[in-house]
């Protein structure tokens, strides 16, 4: 499961005293079902992308007390999409981000910037309008298309949809909208 953060607004590596995570490491965090790890591949003044990543341990989830750990189980999507899973992730990771604080940059946390976030499988089975109507009035340009795997296996409708969110806001605002997204998948 992925998430991109872009930014052009400059210098761009200002991105990372916002999501307190400095573009220059890669950093993991460990978590009940798995790994977060946040990275930067690209981070330069003009642009700055920072990536999380999360690393879902499947049969960890399984065998959590109280789970029966059938088959069925290991079998599922969860590592793969968008779910509350990442919107655990994000209220862990980046808490202070979606607080809306930065000690270091207090001014620029409160200020709107040009940002983009990707999210690789999203399970949408509204689709685009879907997410149209959810995005669109809280000021984003939203791209969505099949989920590239099911369209080259030529499957039918997809409940998956890569998804591309663009405006310019908050950090925080971005991360909370992000999180309510993901958070009842």
């Amino acid at each position: 499961m992925i998430l991109e953060i872009a930014t052009t607004h400059r210098p761009a590596t200002d991105l990372g005293y916002l999501l307190h995570k400095n573009p220059a490491r890669a950093q993991a965090f460990d978590l009940p079902f798995g790994r977060a790890h946040v990275f930067y591949p690209v981070a330069t003044a003009e642009l700055c992308t920072a990536v999380l990543l999360l690393d879902i341990d499947p049969v960890g989830l399984v065998r959590r007390p109280g789970r029966s750990g059938g088959a069925r189980e290991y079998v599922n999507d969860r590592p793969y999409v968008a779910s509350s899973l990442l919107s655990v992730a994000l209220a862990r990771v980046f808490a202070s981000a979606m607080a809306g604080r930065s000690s270091d940059r207090p001014e620029l946390a409160e200020t709107a910037i040009p940002l983009v976030a990707r999210l690789g499988v999203v399970p949408c089975r509204g689709g685009e309008p879907l997410l149209r109507r959810l995005f669109e009035p809280l000021g984003y340009d939203v791209a969505a298309q099949p989920h590239a795997l099911d369209a080259a296996l030529d499957l039918g409708p997809s409940p998956y949809v890569t998804v591309a969110l663009s405006g310019t806001c908050r950090l925080s605002e971005l991360l909370t909208h992000l999180y309510e997204l993901t958070r009842s998948s």
